[in-house]
């Protein structure tokens, strides 16, 4: 086994969390198809140079997300390491992108409200700061599994009934052509990975540690007026986004 990059002390992220990140990546990358397990404790403890409490925390912390699963007599089982793709295009949909990967999909809208549009979101949708946005914070999951938690801002002017149609339908698309939008393009996608912070790790079950992939993206109709603002994040170890020309 190739030794990896010992963990960095004194950075202000807890040990346990740097070995859960790089073992997490290490099974992503296929690292331990051979066996389907993960290194005992005691090799990992060696790798890392730390002791086999610290293995122990991150160990336990991938199992919370349901990724390995302690074995008694055989170690630490590898659970579950696919992930679903999404790809993200000109018409990026979401129940379209995950396609025949998932055999249920679904949709929750966590609350909506009405919300005067800061320079962050204003800049984006080409309206001035203060004009009225429709906000919306939604959960979507595939098969039950929790795949990503996102917000979006609509113009109200325009969409102003998007919540009670997100909620009836289940779709931004639906809920968008129920208002006379049958079309829209993706205009922009910015794809940052970070931490996963308190609200997300809860939303998407994550442990401490988790990475998220987060997406901020504009959409806008087929006349080039801005209809969308989003910030979606999706569970890394999960998802994998895939950019199409």
């Amino acid at each position: 086994m190739a030794v990896r990059k010992m963990v960095e002390r004194q950075t202000g992220v807890a040990l346990w969390r740097q070995i859960a990140d790089r073992i997490r990546l290490a099974i992503s990358n296929g690292d331990y198809d051979a066996t389907g397990m993960v290194p005992p404790e005691m090799a990992l403890a060696r790798e890392f140079g730390v002791n086999r409490h610290t293995v122990r925390s991150a160990l336990a912390a991938l199992a919370e997300e349901g990724l390995v699963r302690a074995v008694q007599g055989r170690g630490t089982l590898i659970e579950r390491k696919e992930r679903v793709t999404y790809p993200i295009s000109r018409r990026t949909r979401f129940s379209q992108g995950l396609g025949r990967q998932v055999k249920e999909i679904g949709s929750k809208l966590l609350d909506h409200r009405e919300v005067p549009a800061s320079h962050e979101t204003a800049a984006p949708l080409g309206l001035s700061p203060g004009a009225p946005l429709i906000e919306l914070r939604t959960v979507s999951s595939g098969d039950g599994r929790p795949l990503s938690v996102a917000v979006g801002y609509f113009p109200a002017d325009r969409f102003p009934k998007m919540a009670e149609e997100y909620a009836r339908l289940g779709s931004v698309t639906k809920a968008f052509a129920a208002q006379g939008l049958d079309d829209y393009v993706r205009v922009s996608t910015e794809i940052v990975a970070r931490h996963a912070d308190t609200d997300e790790l809860a939303l998407l079950k994550l442990s401490p540690g988790a990475i998220i992939l987060e997406a901020q993206a504009v959409n806008a109709d087929l006349e080039g007026r801005p209809v969308e603002y989003s910030r979606t994040r999706f569970a890394a170890d999960r998802m994998k986004l895939r950019i199409e020309t």
